[in-house]
Parts: C-alpha cells; sequence; structure tokens
C-alpha cells in the first residue's frame, strides 16, 4: 500500500506536474520552484519511512528467525 502511494505521488507530480501547481496554487500561493522542492522533498521523506518502517523490521525477523 505505501508503495502504491509512492509510486502514485511520484507518477502524479511527473506527469501531471502543471496541473497539479495549477490546482495547489488556486488555495496557496507558492511559487514554482519552491512548489516542486516541497513535493520532491516530501516523496523523499516518504520514501525514506517506508524503508524504516517496513524493511528494517522485515529484515531483522528474517536474521532473528
Amino acid at each position: 500500500m505505501n508503495m502504491g502511494i509512492l509510486i502514485f505521488w511520484s507518477l502524479f507530480i511527473v506527469c501531471a506536474s502543471d496541473w497539479v501547481y495549477g490546482f495547489h496554487s488556486r488555495f496557496v500561493k507558492i511559487e514554482r520552484g519552491r512548489f516542486d522542492a516541497i513535493h520532491y522533498g516530501g516523496i523523499a521523506a516518504f520514501k525514506v519511512a517506508i524503508l524504516m518502517l517496513n524493511l528494517v523490521p522485515y529484515l531483522a525477523l528474517r536474521i532473528v528467525g
């Protein structure tokens, strides 16, 4: 599920970034560069969280068990 959200978010930003920016800029006045930085930073943080919260416990269980 987490990887699905990450893939959807990434593809949405890469393929439809103009539409997403236009949608968000109606509610919040933000520069395009700042918008991209926020989204790419969020994608990176989410990716690290997925690795830390899913992969590391799985590997620990595989090592112990």
